[in-house]
């Protein structure tokens, strides 16, 4: 009988699998609300966290394929020069970065909702103006990489803990043109930067690339099935020309590395993203993650397919969870169009993704809404 390891890989090395794999998803963002939960599933979630067995446990309980967020702490990272001055007054974090070229300085706060989930956001970028972009650089140059055998040791023991049922996946950041909206700089900033200083912005961006490269490196010493470039990626924030100029070749380069070792390379990107996926077509990466269909998204399952091509797998959010519910036969009728738009099934992999609003009743009925439709495609 073929394992749900086996048939994930079937997926990603362009073999027909024997049935649609359906992953679970959850993180201190998307988890599932309390409110109704078995007590024993409550337990074993715990207070999740990044990194920790919370996706494994969700999986395992509604009978899904893994694909197991985990990270990379096969890494270990020192600075020699640069320090860190941190302070906490309640759910505000501000980090203020010393480096031998001026000081940067942040703020992140923590957003505690109601349902449980845990987000959190910069309310202070580190970038505000374009001499922001040589302290950066040095805080880059100031790390040392280096191999972690406890990290290893763990990352093996939670390849052991998901064994057959799935595959590990290695969490590293996005491209630095990607990083610089969403962490460092914000929108705003990014625009004047690209109109500004655009040269300086490029320097800074090889800096960070090349950080990261080494980082990848060493990450894929470890039993990782597969890496997540954690991109973001929207037209909200990236037009497709600076995604062709800036992301093009870096991507290729993390693919041919993570080939080379014997991984996967996914590039997520869970925004508006229709007009990129051209450009996606022209790299090596072996799958986008989190595609996220309308009305979050932009591009249907359909349009994805005919627009990557028949090589690059789709790991489309189950976004019914995120939107009405009352209708259910609506909802499994949307599920029934994704999946149909996937025929003949290759390529192709539902994410459920759990929502703090929706309770376990609730994503039990998608979860066997996506395992009943998948099933059907291929009998």
């Amino acid at each position: 009988m073929m394992t749900r390891r086996e048939n994930l890989l079937r997926v990603l090395r362009h073999e027909m699998p024997a049935w649609i794999p359906v992953v679970g998803h959850c993180d201190p963002y998307n988890q599932p609300s309390r409110d109704g939960m078995a007590p024993e599933l409550a337990e074993a979630l715990g207070d999740v966290q990044w990194g920790d067995t919370a996706m494994v446990v969700f999986s395992r309980h509604l009978g899904l394929d893994i694909m197991d967020w985990f990270g990379l702490p096969a890494l270990r990272i020192r600075r020699r020069k640069v320090e860190v001055e941190q302070t906490v007054e309640g759910d505000a974090t501000t980090n203020v970065w010393h480096t031998p070229v001026g000081d940067l300085r942040e703020t992140i706060r923590v957003c505690r909702d109601a349902s449980g989930a845990v987000p959190s956001n910069w309310t202070e970028h580190m970038i505000k103006e374009p001499r922001d972009l040589a302290a950066l650089a040095a805080m880059f140059e100031d790390e040392v990489i280096e191999i972690d055998s406890d990290g290893v040791r763990r990352t093996r023991e939670r390849r052991e803990l998901i064994w057959e049922d799935g595959l590990l996946l290695g969490i590293m950041d996005g491209t630095p043109l990607g990083m610089m909206y969403r962490v460092y700089a914000g929108v705003a900033a990014l625009a004047y930067l690209w109109a500004d200083a655009p040269e300086a912005l490029r320097d800074c961006f090889t800096v960070m690339e090349t950080n990261y490269l080494r980082r990848l490196d060493v990450g894929l010493q470890s039993d990782v099935d597969a890496i997540v470039g954690v991109d973001d990626t929207s037209t909200t924030a990236i037009s497709p020309a600076m995604f062709e100029s800036c992301n093009l070749e870096l991507t290729n380069a993390r693919a041919e590395r993570a080939h080379a070792a014997g991984a996967f390379y996914f590039h997520h990107s869970c925004g508006l993203i229709r007009n990129l996926l051209p450009l996606y077509r022209r790299t090596a990466m072996d799958a986008v993650h989190a595609f996220t269909i309308p009305p979050v998204g932009d591009v249907t399952v359909a349009e994805g397919r005919r627009l990557l091509g028949g090589r690059i797998t789709i790991i489309a959010n189950v976004q019914q969870l995120a939107g009405p519910m009352e209708d259910r036969a609506a909802v499994r009728a949307s599920i029934r169009q994704m999946v149909r738009e996937a025929e003949p099934g290759d390529h192709f992999i539902l994410n459920v993704v759990a929502y703090p609003h929706r309770t376990m009743e609730e994503t039990r009925f998608v979860v066997e809404a996506c395992r009943e439709e998948a099933s059907a495609i291929r009998s």
